[in-house]
């Protein structure tokens, strides 16, 4: 990149960051948990039209894709427009809904995860509108649904049903400015037995199914300690985050049992070994338990139904795979410094993009993962910049 460019591309961004600050403010101010997308997506809408992409397409799962060029190669930045709700607001020290600025910072329900990301590839679009793109290239904004509920599936549905597969998708996801190149994948998993239930004055007329869960509940606490582990991702991890039971009344014994299972998978890890880690166990052989992987079945905001299974794939690229060093490459150029590489602690579309579709995929994003779902959910406006900057410059590049 030359100097003249590399010149032009900082100066615009500075003169946008107002404009994208006040712009990330009002998505905030627009409540978007999962399913309940369709007012931010329009917002999002009315911003590419102002600022003149070329097509903007919201599909039939409300996914928003707003193009630029119309090259053969093809970079999406993808950002997911849903949020996790605001949980306790006691919690909360400002209104999640305000898009409240001080001190440089802007803060509320989304501002890190991720209307920032959302905010930032929107106004990168017009950087390369007034700079232009390379012949070759067509660009993609996407501001994805329904992620918070099940990561990955909005992508499913665009590569499937849209037909769009990209040569490089940069995940918008904070980062912290630094240049992610993977993750854990996770999987939702419930293990199940059953009793007989009888009157309790007489428990040993029947099969207490809560007894018999309890000792495979104590092999999944041991059997965390011994997964696997990853040099660049971590180890994988296996935690039991829900307890269940039925019975025929408070006065009976427990007929049936359920435990879910978040389970984290590190590098080699997958579906079928996960799962036989859990059929393996003494205690799930002996109390003739039955495990399966969950399935997620909720329409979207437009009505659509796309089911997946709850198993998204971990997913990591070597740091000399093209596309990381086309992100050190960019990054080097825009801001002369050596980028950290990084990888997310939770999950991504990702899982998707690169984990189920093998689609060459970073993570670039503003603000820091550690303000996720929190009460204290916010972005720095600089980091706005920033992003703006390394998008325009690798999409210029690419």
């Amino acid at each position: 990149m030359d100097a003249k460019l590399k010149e032009q591309i900082r100066q615009l961004a500075e003169q946008n960051t107002r404009a994208c600050a006040d712009y990330l403010r009002e998505l905030i101010a627009i409540p978007s948990t999962s399913c309940n997308e369709k007012e931010v997506v329009q917002r999002i809408k009315r911003e590419m039209e102002s600022i003149g992409y070329d097509e903007i397409t919201i599909d039939p799962m409300g996914n928003i894709l707003g193009r630029i060029g119309n090259g053969n190669k093809i970079i999406a930045f993808d950002a997911h427009v849903d949020t996790v709700d605001v949980g306790n607001p006691e919690l909360w020290d400002f209104d999640p809904f305000e898009g409240k600025e001080e001190n440089g910072i802007i803060y509320g329900r989304g501002a890190s995860d991720m209307k920032a990301g959302m905010a930032a590839i929107t106004y990168a679009g017009k950087l390369l509108k007034e700079i232009g793109i390379p012949d070759d290239v067509t660009v993609y904004v996407v501001g994805s649904v329904q992620e918070e509920d099940c990561d990955g599936l909005c992508w499913q549905y665009i590569v499937k049903e849209d037909r769009l597969r990209p040569d490089l998708v940069v995940i918008t996801e904070p980062t912290n400015l630094n240049i992610y190149r993977g993750h854990r994948g996770r999987m939702e998993i419930e293990v199940e037995t059953v009793g007989l239930s009888c009157h309790g004055s007489a428990p040993e007329r029947g099969v207490n199914a809560i007894y018999k869960m309890a000792p495979i509940i104590q092999d999944i606490e041991k059997l965390n300690e011994r997964l696997r582990h990853d040099d660049f991702l971590g180890k994988g991890t296996v935690t039991i985050s829900h307890i269940r039971s039925t019975s025929p009344s408070l006065c009976a014994v427990a007929d049936s049992a359920t435990i879910h299972l978040d389970r984290r998978l590190t590098a080699g890890e997958t579906e079928e070994t996960a799962l036989d880690e859990i059929r393996s166990l003494p205690s799930f052989q002996n109390n003739e338990a039955r495990v399966r992987v969950l399935e997620y079945d909720t329409p979207s905001y437009t009505g659509l139904r796309y089911p997946t299974k709850k198993y998204y794939p971990t997913w990591k690229f070597e740091e000399d795979h093209p596309a990381v060093r086309a992100a050190v490459q960019a990054y080097r150029q825009m801001f002369e410094d050596q980028p950290k590489i990084d990888k997310w602690t939770f999950s991504t579309n990702g899982v998707a993009t690169a984990g189920m579709f093998g689609i060459p995929t970073i993570g670039f994003g503003p603000a820091n993962e550690v303000y996720a779902h929190s009460p204290q959910d916010q972005c720095p406006v600089e980091h706005l910049t920033k992003a703006m900057m390394f998008y325009a410059a690798i999409a210029r590049m690419f």
